[in-house]
């Protein structure tokens, strides 16, 4: 009996006093929130400035609006603004046809439409037009035969 006793407290003493000399030690609170801090300064740079810019950048495309600017709409539709209210706008996309908008799904505000401008400047030249120095060398050789 006195060896098992002897067996026992040389196993199991040492784990059992120092079971009781360690207390379980509380995490830091700071450790266990950086993770999460870390995540939101990530979200913050890469996803809510951008927005925010954005969104103000928007707001004074639209506080920039005046009538006769070209617009194109949310949905497309490329427009001459002919009347500008609190939220909504008139937009005039063909002689006589004239449709409502709401001001704040303006995509883009392009330039103010000058009187007695027919085609741009780009598509007024037809291929016969250009110099052979613009067109690409396949070409100039299809020309000189």
């Amino acid at each position: 009996m006195r060896n098992t006793l002897i067996a026992f407290f040389l196993l199991f003493a040492p784990s059992l006093a120092a079971a009781q000399e360690t207390p379980a030690a509380a995490p830091d609170p700071f450790t266990s929130l950086l993770p999460l801090l870390f995540i939101f300064v990530i979200f913050y740079f890469l996803l809510i400035r951008p927005q925010q810019k954005r969104h103000k950048q928007h707001q004074l495309m639209l506080g920039a609006l005046k009538k006769g600017d070209e617009v194109i709409t949310g949905g497309g539709i490329y427009g001459k603004v002919t009347r500008i209210d609190e939220d909504k706008v008139t937009v005039q996309i063909a002689q006589g046809v004239e449709i409502v908008a709401v001001k704040a799904l303006l995509q883009q505000v392009l330039a103010k439409a000058e009187a007695g401008a027919g085609k741009p400047a780009h598509q007024e030249k037809s291929k016969s037009d250009r110099n052979d120095n613009t067109l690409p060398a396949k070409e100039r050789v299809a020309n000189d035969n």
